[in-house]
């Protein structure tokens, strides 16, 4: 199960009040849980079944499967929500160097114009047999689309043409400019849903293939968020036991007590990843009009001893969620030997790494709470059904916390403008008129 625990808030924000502005705001909630027809064309991952249901997974399965035979690296070429879910899935679920097997390996461009790190990316493939995949909803984003042609060229270089495009598969809008290129060319093409936002397209095709080619379990990731979906969709339900509404709840209420800032914590660093998708889900649905709390991240204990000491005594801005898993695996265990030299830890003998990090969440937890909101998500473990459910929870919370601050949940006009810009870029149609403008602001 996922949990919401609010043991650990503080004076700034109560359970009580928490519980207060449920009955205040329970419109939001019902048109949430319904699906407003105004976001109509952006709800596609709310019922999960609609871009996961069985026989899409199976399909996924059977490509996955084919392309394993062929391939041992599979690069995912997107950026942002085109590449964070499964790059989060894969560090949660304990991948090691982009692969669950052993084998069969996920790496990633498309996110980045350094030529350093693209050189970087083509020296690793070397000795690899590669698959690409162009994520891609209109296929107009530079990123995505300088990496597609510099590693579809290569390709062409290792394998010849032929044989080059058996391994190229593109994500699209059926229609597209990207759809008619694979037709021409003879590519896979798969389909991006049109009616789910890039950050919210984590229980979808999109980065299903990807985890399915890397070992990782997707029927049991999209089986959790079903089981979330029907937990916090459920209308007939007391809406004060409902943990996706009270977490947006107590986000809204840290806003109204003029605090700016979330942090999610943890002190699993397979978490890493996670948060990035986190940072980008939250701060490109809430981050406009003025208005959203930035979703920043920390990574314990190694950052306790930096940006710890802002948490507990710089300027209270803050409320921190943290996130927290309450069984081990097998892999999480790690006991100490006993002394065998005066290093002065000897009460560390036979104890296990679990436990010292358990210790360490806990007080650090206890300290911070002293002076800010601390929320905490709470997961029995950490494995492929309990990571669906917290991407459906988060999502469905997103959707949530800015329809309660009164933002839209699921347009990015501040990107747009960045990519408005990029319109100065010599050749480009539009350059010159673009390249005027942006000379008559500097």
């Amino acid at each position: 199960m996922l949990r919401l625990n609010e043991k650990n808030l503080c004076a700034r924000v109560t359970s009580d009040e928490v519980s207060r502005a449920s009955a205040s705001y329970a419109d939001v909630l019902a048109c949430c849980q319904g699906g407003e027809e105004r976001h109509a064309g952006s709800l596609g991952w709310l019922h999960v079944d609609d871009w996961a249901s069985d026989d899409t997974i199976a399909r996924i399965e059977a490509l996955s499967a084919r392309l394993r035979e062929g391939a041992d690296t599979f690069v995912l070429i997107g950026v942002g929500g085109s590449n964070n879910a499964s790059r989060a899935a894969l560090c949660a679920l304990g991948a090691r160097g982009g692969a669950l097997d052993g084998a069969h390996r996920v790496v990633y461009a498309g996110n980045t114009l350094s030529a350093f790190e693209l050189r970087r990316v083509l020296e690793d493939l070397e000795g690899r047999e590669v698959v690409i995949d162009c994520v891609a909803k209109n296929f107009e984003t530079l990123e995505p689309g300088s990496s597609f042609r510099l590693l579809r060229q290569w390709l062409v270089e290792r394998y010849g043409e032929k044989d080059a495009a058996s391994r190229v598969i593109c994500c699209g809008t059926p229609g597209s400019h990207l759809e008619r290129l694979c037709r021409a060319h003879g590519y896979t093409f798969t389909t991006f849903p049109e009616p789910v936002g890039g950050r919210y397209t984590a229980l979808t095709e999109v980065h299903l293939l990807p985890l399915a080619f890397a070992g990782a379990d997707v029927r049991a990731l999209v089986a959790g968020a079903r089981a979330e979906e029907a937990l916090l969709r459920d209308g007939t339900a007391d809406p004060t036991t409902n943990a996706a509404w009270r977490y947006a709840l107590i986000r809204r209420l840290a806003w109204d007590a003029g605090l700016r800032v979330e942090l999610l914590s943890f002190f699993e660093p397979r978490f890493r990843w996670l948060s990035k998708w986190y940072e980008q889900l939250f701060g490109e649905s809430e981050g406009k009009d003025g208005r959203g709390l930035l979703p920043s991240s920390a990574e314990y204990s190694e950052e306790l001893h930096s940006l710890g000491q802002y948490v507990q005594d710089g300027t209270p801005q803050l409320m921190e969620t943290f996130l927290d898993v309450l069984e081990p695996s097998a892999e999480d265990s790690l006991v100490l030997g006993g002394s065998d030299i005066d290093d002065r830890f000897e009460y560390l003998d036979g104890v296990d790494f679990w436990d010292v990090n358990k210790a360490s969440f806990a007080a650090t937890r206890a300290a911070h709470a002293s002076a800010l909101p601390c929320p905490t998500l709470e997961l029995d473990r950490l494995d492929a059904e309990h990571l669906g459910r917290l991407f459906y929870f988060l999502m469905l919370s997103c959707y949530l916390s800015a329809s309660l601050l009164g933002v839209n949940p699921f347009d990015q006009p501040g990107v747009e403008a960045y990519k408005n810009n990029m319109y100065a870029l010599p050749g480009k149609p539009g350059y010159e008129d673009r390249k005027a403008e942006l000379e008559a602001r500097m």
